[in-house]
């Protein structure tokens, strides 16, 4: 079962953790790139300028009023005309704005939700208009060029009240698809894998197999209770989901993937939107294709449209933008992200303080996007992150050699905004053996991190150094914002914590020592992340179908959590007649009230941990509010 997990290289390590800062450098000691100079002026450039919107205040009561039982506008969804009339840009905030690109001798084109808009120039006029050189930069261990500010750019005063981001002046920063394989052991060799050879399960949904780490769809029905909802004919049938991704992909490996598993799904269902030029078919293909497999198979009959975009610059907020203003998916997943504390000020700004921790990142571009989803009524789902409690680990490594970095306790983007559903991930049960050790077995569903399995390896099938360089943080991705403060769905929620103290982000300079980039805030009333965990492991997980890969693979991750929980919200939204809108006020007031029990609509995740956090018997950092009992929650919105 176990897939070949590479140790990251210290390059690799340098290379990710700053293709992920932004747009600006840090200090030119640890600078990861060379730099090649001023860029070619004529050089084109996409950018889109993200605008203010306005009352937000009554924006955000309203939101609120819109999932509230007995309020004056319960489900009453806006358009993306209405939600730009009453809370996009002005008019003449508009017409302010495009006046100053007319000015530069560039053109805009609006958004429809008047929170956008993009223009298309050269370097050189960019360069001119925020008052900073834009050079080219060779990564010196990838070769991979980009161009960048080489300083802070500066927001020109006719723009500062009217435009809250400029995304587009650098084609540097990349996010990580949260999908991950298990490392395989010498004395575990994986054998080639063929849908063929996967038995059905012996109850249950007749597509499941009943095999951890080979699992389908139909064993996510079984896991989760879904399968009352199909025997009632729910099947997603006149819902729209959307995936926002960073990569193209071949649609026919969805449908290979669902007629191999003897699906009945909606034929020729799949829209491919190419944002900014479309993603590329790549390595984050794999990705693409998992997240329409598992979104599509929980709901067979939902339409799906596919949001690709280039992972660089702006592709990412582009895409979720064009998902949210065009308004035709009842709910939207994504299963990409990067360290929340990317977009902080003390990394992205030459000279700021180590404690800035001012968003100079597209944290609020996200923001205001996922509020006008919530307003218009689509249920909005990003995984948590793959590495535990520590989500900078992922691709950086640790420890105190040269280049290497800490861990601090951090949190992923855009899960952890405060109006999106962030997906965590747990192990559910199953047994192993590896080595010369026991069978082994994970008895109940837990949170999911590979501690776990360190102890056991080490124990029987030990490698020279152990096995926690190899296996941690990775686990179920989870913990305390330090930029979002804790929303009013979770000031009640037992189990909700506060950042921990000491955290900071080191970078061990191989000749000055451990050098402090970004000190983070202590006892800090953060938003809480995950909402609602499902399987994730992939010890205990799942095949796909994804060319680009080779094939059929066995992989795990909590991007598998939200493309499902995306299904799952299709299959809602047809039980129940009309979109379910912002899921988080509503499942955290369920789980206040209910709580936990044979008639509740989750599950608590009492074991395991993702390396910090642990399971308990209420809300934790490792699993959210817990697993889903999906068709108690189905009777609780008032579906059939």
């Amino acid at each position: 079962m176990f897939a070949k997990l590479h140790r990251k290289s210290l390059a690799s390590c340098l290379a990710l953790l700053f293709a992920g800062v932004g747009s600006t450098t840090l200090a030119a000691d640890v600078r990861p790139s060379i730099d090649m100079g001023v860029a070619t002026s004529s050089q084109p450039v996409h950018v889109t300028l993200m605008l203010k919107l306005r009352n937000e205040a009554a924006l955000q009561d309203y939101i609120r009023q819109t999932i509230t039982p007995g309020s004056a506008h319960y489900r009453q969804f806006l358009s993306t005309g209405e939600f730009a009339s009453q809370y996009g840009a002005s008019d003449a905030d508009i017409a302010r704005v495009q006046a100053f690109l007319q000015q530069h001798g560039l053109s805009g084109q609006v958004l429809a939700n008047h929170l956008a808009i993009e223009t298309n120039g050269t370097l050189a006029q960019f360069s001119a208009i925020f008052q900073t050189p834009i050079h080219d930069y060779v990564s010196a261990t990838t070769g991979r060029r980009f161009h960048r500010p080489a300083t802070a750019p500066q927001m020109p005063a006719a723009l500062a009240g009217s435009v809250i981001f400029a995304s587009g002046l650098s084609n540097e920063r990349q996010f990580l698809s949260h999908r991950i394989r298990a490392p395989q052991l010498p004395a575990s060799p994986q054998q080639p894998l063929t849908l063929r050879a996967l038995s059905k399960s012996a109850s249950g949904n007749p597509t499941a197999t009943g095999q951890p780490g080979s699992y389908t769809v139909g064993d996510v029905a079984d896991l989760y209770n879904i399968n009352p909802l199909y025997q009632h004919g729910i099947s997603g049938k006149g819902a729209t989901v959307a995936i926002v991704t960073l990569s193209d992909f071949y649609p026919a490996d969805a449908q290979t993937y669902w007629d191999a598993i003897g699906l009945a799904t909606k034929p020729n269902r799949i829209t491919q939107v190419h944002v900014d030029g479309g993603g590329a078919i790549d390595g984050g293909s794999g990705e693409t294709a998992l997240d329409v497999e598992q979104s599509g198979g929980i709901a067979p009959y939902a339409n799906i449209i596919v949001y690709d975009a280039p992972n660089a610059g702006n592709g990412f907020i582009d895409a979720f933008a064009k998902a949210v203003s065009d308004n035709k998916a009842d709910s939207i997943s994504t299963s990409w992200g990067a360290p929340e504390i990317y977009n902080f000020a003390a990394l992205q700004t030459p000279g700021a303080s180590i404690t800035d921790t001012t968003d100079v990142g597209d944290l609020r571009a996200f923001h205001q996007t996922l509020m006008e989803a919530a307003v218009q009524g689509q249920s909005v789902f990003a995984a948590s992150g793959d590495s535990g409690a520590y989500d900078t680990v992922q691709g950086l490594g640790t420890g105190t050699g040269p280049g290497q970095f800490n861990a601090p306790l951090t949190v992923d983007s855009p899960a952890s905004d405060p109006y999106i559903t962030a997906a965590g991930g747990t192990t559910v049960p199953y047994s192993f053996s590896f080595g010369s050790g026991p069978v082994a077995s994970v008895k109940q569903e837990s949170v999911w991190g590979w501690d776990y399995l360190q102890s056991y390896l080490d124990a029987y099938a030990p490698i020279a150094g152990g096995w926690h360089a190899v296996l941690f943080s990775t686990g179920g991705g989870g913990g305390v914002s330090v930029y979002w403060r804790e929303p009013i769905y979770q000031w009640l929620t037992r189990g909700i914590r506060r950042s921990e103290r000491n955290q900071s982000l080191v970078y061990n300079d191989p000749s000055a020592g451990p050098t402090p980039l970004l000190d983070l805030p202590a006892n800090f009333r953060g938003r809480n992340v995950p909402d609602i965990a499902l399987n994730a492991d992939p010890e205990s997980g799942y095949i796909v179908v994804s060319t680009t890969d080779g094939g059929v693979v066995q992989e795990g991750g909590t991007s598998f959590v939200a493309p499902q929980l995306n299904g799952v919200s299709a299959l809602l939204a047809q039980s129940t007649g009309h979109r379910v809108g912002f899921w988080n006020p509503q499942v955290y007031l369920l789980q206040n009230i209910f709580g936990y029990g044979p008639w509740s609509a989750f599950n608590s995740v009492k074991a395991g941990d993702n390396w910090f956090y642990y399971g308990a018997p209420n809300y934790t950092p490792g699993a959210g509010i817990g697993t889903l009992d999906v068709a108690n929650l189905n009777l609780f919105l008032g579906g059939r």
